[in-house]
């Protein structure tokens, strides 16, 4: 059983503006200071933005109880302070030129990344996985990767962006597009190959160390996993749940057919490439690349295929009925990317900040 882990990036907004609010410090030192289950929060790029890391987990019922409680005392300090903590990708609103978090790595990530700065107010949700050694991991990534845009558009969560539709689902990705390393890895030789070209990177294009190489699916530098960072930040901790046991079973599938040899799905960069830039217009609601026969397909069927290549490890740790489920609720609901656009057609702005702060800690 594959050990996981969550990280979630959330943003604090001011109700009446859905503008940010700049109590990311604030709020950091009043959670870190009173609770075990908040030991892992910690600042994010953005005085709006907190991250909080998960403990490692193997069961889902442990994530569930762990997401909701933290969710619910975040949500606590939020309204102590008179915002809302969102899981969005992207706020509904900005202004200016946002306030970069006073710590030496991020003001270096600022001088680095100059204009692209002001854009740079997006919230991502990252599941790493267990790995037996960096060799698994790499052959695993060069299986999984043909999954990236299947999962992105389960996560879409950012159409709004200067108070307006985008038209994409996943306004978030767009602006990822622009970093020097981002979209999905390439295929690599083996782990020696992997960080022989990871460490060519660094000092190109702003990547000023390895933990700036922002690939959709890495190796972490810091724990033994692969982390799969392509979803957006989600509304309530049931859809982060989703994509994390989705993940879970797709990375311990990959390990095995690495393991054993069989080969990656064959697919050519380019398509993949623009498989992903179509999953973050579409989301859910239209059609998506299915890796297997490299056509677009409707969205539900390449879910199916997903679950399908999948379908062993999720029914080994019992989770065939828990993400049946989740997926139901989700064609239910809709995306975070849905249902933020019908509360918007439904009452505008407020009725938006209604969905955000109710979503924050719903548990079904």
């Amino acid at each position: 059983m594959r050990t996981f882990g969550i990280e979630e990036e959330f943003i604090f907004l001011k109700p009446s503006t859905l503008q940010p609010a700049n109590v990311g410090d604030d709020v950091h030192a009043e959670l870190r200071g009173r609770s075990p289950v908040s030991r892992f929060v910690s600042h994010e790029f953005l005085a709006s933005q907190i991250e909080r890391s998960t403990p490692v987990f193997d069961r889902f019922e442990q994530a569930s109880a762990d997401l909701l409680a933290f969710r619910s005392r975040l949500a606590r300090a939020a309204l102590r302070r008179g915002v809302l903590a969102a899981g969005v990708g992207a706020p509904f609103q900005t202004e200016g030129w946002p306030e970069v978090t006073n710590v030496e790595r991020y003001h270096t990530v600022e001088t680095e990344f100059r204009g692209l700065v002001p854009d740079h107010l997006i919230n991502g949700l990252h599941v790493h996985v267990g790995i037996p050694s960096r060799e698994a991991g790499v052959q695993a990534l060069n299986r999984v990767r043909v999954w990236l845009p299947t999962l992105l558009a389960l996560a879409v969560n950012s159409p709004f962006w200067h108070g307006a539709d985008t038209g994409f689902s996943s306004w978030r990705s767009v602006h990822m597009r622009r970093w020097s390393t981002i979209g999905c890895p390439p295929i690599f030789a083996d782990a020696a190959d992997y960080d022989r070209r990871i460490r060519r990177l660094v000092g190109v294009g702003g990547t000023y160390d390895l933990r700036t190489i922002w690939w959709n699916a890495r190796l972490a530098e810091d724990h033994p996993t692969v982390e799969i960072r392509v979803c957006d930040a989600q509304l309530d901790a049931p859809s982060t749940l989703l994509l994390a046991a989705l993940t879970r079973a797709a990375v311990t599938t990959a390990l095995r057919d690495g393991e054993t040899d069989v080969a990656p799905i064959d697919i050519a960069p380019e398509l993949l490439d623009a498989g992903l830039w179509h999953a973050a217009r579409e989301g859910m609601e239209s059609t998506l690349l299915n890796p297997v026969s490299g056509a677009l397909e409707s969205a539900s069927a390449v879910t199916a295929a997903l679950q399908h290549y999948a379908g062993d490890a999720i029914d080994e740790v019992g989770n065939r009925d828990r993400i049946e489920a989740l997926l139901a609720r989700s064609r239910r609901l809709g995306t975070g990317a849905e249902r933020q656009r019908a509360a918007i057609r439904a009452g505008g702005q407020p009725a938006l900040a209604a969905l955000l702060a109710q979503a924050l800690t719903a548990h079904d």
